[in-house]
């Protein structure tokens, strides 16, 4: 088993991560001991997290759910799946710039 996890940092930031063990992870973040983000903005709360069935899946996840905004991972956290796709439609649609 696999997991994509989302935590809350001491500044109100979000870092999203994978893993194969949820608790122990945590702990090293928690712990201070993942070098890079999460160890100058402890302590971090889990806010989300999901089950995959391949270490690929939950990677996969990690790098699609990186690239949302804070809002659209926000809507996810809550179950909002009306407002995630609203998000993801209001970021593709563009409008023409063009003259013609």
């Amino acid at each position: 088993m696999f997991w994509v996890y989302i935590l809350r940092c001491a500044d109100g930031s979000y870092y999203t991560g994978h893993t194969d063990n949820l608790e122990w992870r945590i702990g090293q973040h928690q712990a201070g001991e993942c070098e890079g983000y999460t160890a100058t903005r402890r302590p971090v709360v889990l806010a989300w997290s999901q089950a995959c069935v391949t270490r690929e899946e939950a990677l996969s996840a990690e790098r699609q759910i990186k690239g949302w905004s804070r809002m659209k991972k926000e809507a996810m956290m809550r179950g909002d799946w009306t407002e995630v796709s609203r998000l993801a439609r209001s970021k593709s649609v563009h409008p023409s710039t063009g003259l013609s």
